[in-house]
């Protein structure tokens, strides 16, 4: 029997404005990432994937989409099998780029598990939380566990010279979010290919 190639996870940042600070969280949990031997990662910037806000005559879900760039998104989103968020929190909400990037596709979601990395005001929580029914909506697996990098971490990295490593709880909640991604991308990958 062939031995199953390792889950790919997507870490998706979902910012794409100039002074982002997305970037430093999104490197921050690949690095720990990488130490793992049951998954592969991958940083997807939606910089990379300049979506027009959605147009398309009917949703991913109903009708492939027409426009270029959002097939080169959904293209990406296919060859993973699961995703990780790394998502701002504006005005108690994700950013608008990042709901319209899971606006552009849909049975590239399906079935794969999801989990976030927030950061802001209250780590994020609320739109991780709206993030969460929308992927439910798209069909994929969002995962228990989560890492919520609150105001006092966000601004001792960001304006204070700290680093992630000044806050080890920070990491604790990243390996329980790996491990539930691993679980549950095992599971799922296992299964899709089953059909």
């Amino acid at each position: 029997m062939a031995q199953q190639q390792q889950p790919r996870i997507g870490i998706v940042i979902g910012s794409t404005r100039e002074g982002r600070f997305g970037e430093k969280p999104a490197h921050w949990i690949r690095e720990i990432a990488r130490q793992r031997t049951d998954l592969a990662f991958e940083l997807i910037d939606l910089r990379d994937h300049p979506l027009p806000f959605f147009n398309e005559p009917m949703s991913p879900a109903w009708a492939p989409v027409k426009n270029e760039a959002a097939r080169r998104w959904a293209d990406k989103l296919a060859t993973t099998d699961g995703l990780i968020v790394v998502t701002p929190e504006y005005n108690h909400g994700p950013s608008a780029v990042l709901k319209n990037a899971f606006d552009y596709a849909y049975k590239e979601f399906i079935r794969k598990p999801i989990g976030f990395v927030g950061y802001g005001g209250v780590g994020a929580a609320r739109a991780v939380e709206q993030l969460r029914l929308v992927a439910t909506e798209l069909q994929m697996a969002p995962v228990r566990n989560a890492v919520h990098i609150g105001m006092v971490e966000f601004l001792g990295i960001w304006q204070q010279g700290k680093s992630f490593e000044d806050f080890p709880h920070l990491a604790q909640a990243a390996n329980g979010l790996l491990d539930d991604m691993a679980w549950w991308a095992k599971a799922l990958k296992s299964a899709r290919e089953a059909v």
